[in-house]
């Protein structure tokens, strides 16, 4: 890959990379401090990293794939561009503070295709602020750019995860990203305690290479076992390869 340009959001420098050539490309990364933060492939969907753990978090929910889902913290949709390869027609609103990155998304990844409902602003104060109809799936990814590496905001709380849960369907499935490196050690664990106070059934998912995990809690959370099925949706070997790898665990 090589990098095409430099991009300043008003929010975070970002780096995109590109495979291919300039016009047509095959492959988009948006790096920031270093980290790949947005990926974007013409024919893959999955990447060995924490886009597919949340990937597969979405598809535990006991009472079948999810008709609906909650994205805060979008970035450039990879994720959600797996789920909707293998979920059709699932319907995904989606909250960023950065319109900045969203726009880059749309230039250079496509993110148009998936036909999303996207809000500007802060995450939290829409999950408060929210009176709609309820999702089965729930997904907090949101994280604040550092110079040297990435945080959860400090508005962060019990009265927050309250909140999310609030915004579910009764079967339905709250799933967090977490960064499990050196230095959110703390943050892992606090979170792992507050799911298993509220949920009563909480998996991890992970994936070998990745340094995050996706925390699912439910009332019930599919077993590992379900995620087998879905391999064949993949037709590139690669994909169904970080198909395999993924792991997912009760705690």
């Amino acid at each position: 890959m090589r990098r095409l340009t430099t991009a300043h959001t008003g929010l975070q420098k970002i780096e995109i990379w590109i495979a291919g050539a300039e016009s047509d490309p095959q492959e988009v990364e948006f790096r920031v401090a270093g980290a790949t933060h947005a990926w974007w492939h013409r024919d893959m969907f999955l990447t060995g990293l924490a886009w597919d753990n949340l990937c597969a978090a979405c598809l535990l929910r006991p009472a079948g794939p999810p008709r609906s889902v909650l994205m805060l913290g979008l970035a450039g949709g990879t994720s959600l561009r797996a789920l909707q390869h293998l979920v059709p027609g699932v319907q995904c609103t989606a909250v960023d503070n950065d319109a900045g990155i969203v726009a880059l998304a749309r230039q250079h990844m496509r993110l148009d295709d998936l036909q999303l409902t996207i809000h500007q602003g802060d995450a939290y104060d829409f999950v408060r602020q929210y009176r709609g109809p309820a999702f089965d799936v729930v997904v907090d990814d949101v994280y604040q750019a550092l110079d040297l590496d990435v945080a959860r905001p400090g508005v962060w709380s019990q009265s927050t995860l309250e909140a999310l849960c609030g915004l579910l369907e009764p079967q339905g499935l709250l799933v967090m990203n977490l960064v499990t490196g050196a230095g959110h050690r703390g943050m892992q664990s606090e979170f792992r305690r507050l799911f298993r106070e509220v949920f009563p059934v909480v998996r991890s998912v992970t994936t070998p290479a990745g340094l995050n995990e996706a925390l699912v809690g439910g009332a019930a959370v599919l077993a590992p076992g379900v995620l087998r099925g879905w391999r064949g949706s993949f037709s590139v070997a690669e994909d169904r390869d970080f198909w395999d790898r993924l792991r997912v665990r009760r705690l």
